[in-house]
């Protein structure tokens, strides 16, 4: 990372760092999308059971992961204002806390999946399949955290590329895995959804091994002395840690939950409304790794400025990356539009669910701008070290405005479970107006109280 002058620079650099970010959540978000689309293949029962398990994981695993992207602002602060010996300190912390979190959710797993997965309205082989899909799961999640803290280790310094690399060299053997245990070849046992679960854990296992090596053996991350010593554990390092770190995990545990509580109230409706509700979210998730990868760009960049102290420079990193969110994200809204159906088909041959998921996909067009809005300005905030208005936002907008309307919608009008993505789109955009409220506030403060750095 380092200091440019002037604004074709600033773009530069910051493509630089964005498209491998953009890739890089493609590989792994691809994982999940294989997983779906596999077991897509082998039945309507197994897709469902991936979709409730998968909606029961990723909220959590989005929330509590989000509390360790504090590593990314924290590290590229320290970085900005040349305080790099402090770096070694904090990613050992964060890595204690990675563990600290992976043993709680298997712990709160142990005890909740049954009394869950029981008071659901789901048939027994539905149920089976979610239900050993998350066990499956749960055998990765130490090393997911883990490289999680080694990622943003890696992106905070800009080296985005690194990472790309790695999840690049490892998608291909998670589909390898998806396809011998999903299938049952070359004599393993065919598991269905729930071999889908196990190749996931094993890949995790993977990239997190890759990581460590990469940032122990190679430059420049060497020149970080990492895991050379032995810290013991600093509770006030990780009451910083926390502090930024669980406003960003609770705003996108709000956000990610609102999805999963809409599929887990889905339950009610039939196999095939589950299955091609959650067919058209995943490629809608998918679609939303644009304006992330965008966020998460915002984050290193102007996390490296405001430790600079150079808020003018932090400002224009901010509406670069807004106006290109919402171009990108246009062009795949339009892009939606005219090949739902497509896309309905490659995840599903059966044509109940292919015909659902395409009206789905319709309403999914309108997640695109409040998307393209607010996952950067989110990302920018970040890199400000300001996140506790943000996750406030994020609980009125999602669960105060947008659960609200989408029940109300599903059970009390004709809309039935299209209700619920009205809702969705509602909580959405509440959302994009409230950030940009609070980024205007926040940046007029910086300028009034910042003396520009020359």
């Amino acid at each position: 990372m380092h200091q440019v002058f002037s604004y074709k620079e600033r773009l530069h650099l910051f493509i630089k760092i964005v498209v491998p970010i953009l890739i890089t959540q493609l590989g792994l978000f691809s994982m999940n999308l294989f997983d779906i689309m596999m077991t897509g293949n082998v039945g309507a029962s197994d897709l469902a059971g991936v979709a409730i398990g998968s909606g029961l994981w990723v909220p959590v695993y989005t929330g509590l992961s989000g509390i360790l992207l504090s590593i990314t602002p924290i590290v590229a602060q320290l970085v900005g204002a040349k305080k790099t010996e402090g770096v070694p300190f904090s990613i050992t912390q964060g890595v204690y806390v990675a563990f600290a979190m992976s043993l709680l959710i298997i712990l709160m797993g142990a005890l909740l999946i049954n009394p869950i997965l029981s008071g659901m309205n789901l048939e027994i082989g539905v149920r089976h399949v979610a239900k050993y899909y998350l066990i499956a799961l749960g055998f990765g999640i130490i090393p997911l955290f883990v490289y999680t803290v080694i990622r943003c280790f890696i992106d905070a310094l800009g080296h985005t590329r690194t990472s790309m690399i790695i999840t690049l060299l490892s998608l291909p053997i998670n589909v390898l895995l998806n396809y011998l245990l999903i299938f049952g070849k070359l004599g393993l046992p065919a598991l269905g959804g729930i071999g889908a679960g196990v190749a996931s854990a094993l890949t995790y296992w993977l990239i997190m091994i890759i990581s460590l090596y990469i940032v122990l053996k190679k430059k420049p991350f060497t020149k970080f002395p990492l895991f050379k010593k032995l810290y013991p554990i600093s509770f006030s390092k990780w009451k910083e840690i926390l502090l930024i770190g669980v406003p960003i995990g609770l705003s996108i545990f709000f956000e990610t939950s609102i999805f999963s509580a809409v599929t887990l109230l889905m339950s009610s409706f039939d196999t095939v409304t589950i299955a091609s509700h959650q067919v058209a979210l995943n490629f809608a998730s998918l679609l939303y790794m644009i304006p992330l990868s965008i966020s998460m760009a915002l984050t290193i960049l102007v996390g490296f400025e405001v430790g600079a102290g150079r808020i003018h420079d932090a400002k224009q990193y901010t509406i670069m990356g807004v106006v290109s969110a919402v171009l990108l994200s246009s062009i795949c809204a339009v892009f939606l539009y005219f090949f739902r159906a497509e896309v309905a088909f490659l995840y599903t041959k059966d044509p109940k669910v292919i015909a659902l998921t395409t009206a789905f996909l319709l309403y999914a067009i309108f997640f695109q701008l409040s998307d393209a809005i607010a996952a950067p300005i989110q990302g920018a905030l970040r890199g400000y070290k300001d996140v506790n208005v943000t996750f406030m936002l994020a609980f009125v907008s999602y669960w105060i405005i947008g659960l609200p309307i989408g029940y109300l919608l599903a059970n009390f009008t004709d809309y039935g479970a299209f209700g619920y993505w009205i809702g969705l789109i509602c909580g959405l955009a509440a959302g994009a107006v409230g950030l940009s409220w609070r980024l205007n506030v926040l940046q007029k403060r910086y300028m009034a109280t910042t003396v520009p750095v020359k």
